[in-house]
Order: structure tokens, then C-alpha cells, then sequence
């Protein structure tokens, strides 16, 4: 059974009231609109997610309910607060943990950012693929027959987008 994990940070979020806990930061304009629009670039490419793993970040629920909005199926979410702000070795762990073929995880930079790098096999020549700005998403193919299996290097890009790709 081929593996997918479609590996997408947040939408940009809300840095308007500085007295707000990180945690609870909701998502700004910008992000309310980029949220569909990767939701609905990833139902025209039939990126289907089993099952949605977010740290629990107000940002990140949010990022996944307007994306879910979008799709023709929605997933069930799962929150994981080791994603939240986590490293890369957390992220890869709690991937590995998991049992359906096909995962979606929406989390935070850096670690999403590096986590992406480390896993592609070859790294897509887009030039934001390093940066990963708000909403950037990775589809990722494994060849894997488990997620304890996977490992960096081993990840194929299939596809890369982030929001301006989409917009404008």
C-alpha cells in the first residue's frame, strides 16, 4: 500500500493583539481565503486525506476547517500538541504512529519546514519549497509499506504549491 502524507503549515495568522496567547492566534484575512483555496486545490488533484493530524493551534484547527470545507469528503482531525512548534524527529514520530495511508498533518516553522527538506528525495525546484511560507503543502508518495518505515530521503514530492499560486 503506497503511503501519502501531505505535509501543510498553517495559514497566515492574526498578530493583532499582542496580549493573545501564540497558542490561541487565529487565523487573519489573508488566511481565511488561502485555507479554501488549498483545500479546494487539493480536491482537484484528488489529495484526499484519511486522516488530519493538527497540533491544536487555534491557527491550525482553523486551517483545517476552512480547507475541510472544500473537499468532498472530510477527514477526521486528530490533535496532536506534540506538533505544536515541535522539531522535526517529533513530527516524523508522530507520523509514524500512524495507521491509514493517506495523512495530512498541518503544524508549524520551522520544523514543518525542515521536516519537508529532510524527506524529499529531491527537492522541488520552486522557490519557496525552503522558505515555506504560510499554507505551503507537500504531497509526499512512500513507497513504504508502514509510516514506521519511513524515513528521510525517502519521500517523493508529487506536488508543491503555496497560496499566491492560487490566488492573486
Amino acid at each position: 500500500m503506497p503511503l501519502t502524507l501531505i505535509l501543510t503549515r498553517h495559514a497566515k495568522s492574526d498578530w493583532g493583539d499582542p496580549s493573545q496567547d501564540d497558542f490561541d492566534r487565529p487565523l487573519n484575512g489573508r488566511g481565511r481565503k488561502s485555507a479554501p483555496a488549498i483545500g479546494s486545490w487539493l480536491a482537484k488533484q484528488g489529495y484526499l486525506p484519511d486522516t488530519v493530524i493538527v497540533s491544536g493551534a487555534r491557527r491550525t484547527v482553523e486551517t483545517w476547517e476552512r480547507m475541510a470545507a472544500k473537499l468532498p469528503e472530510t477527514a477526521m482531525m486528530e490533535s496532536a500538541p506534540a506538533l505544536y512548534l515541535a522539531e522535526p524527529q517529533i513530527i516524523l514520530g508522530v507520523l509514524r504512529s500512524q495507521n491509514v495511508p493517506t495523512i495530512m498533518m498541518i503544524g508549524h516553522n520551522p520544523g514543518f519546514a525542515l521536516l519537508a527538506q529532510s524527506l524529499a528525495e529531491t527537492q522541488p525546484s520552486h522557490p519557496k519549497f525552503r522558505q515555506y511560507p504560510t499554507a505551503a503543502t507537500t504531497v509526499f508518495g512512500f513507497e513504504q509499506e508502514s509510516w514506521t518505515d519511513v524515513a528521510p530521503g525517502q519521500g517523493k514530492v508529487l506536488d508543491f504549491v503555496v497560496p499566491r499560486d492560487l490566488t492573486d
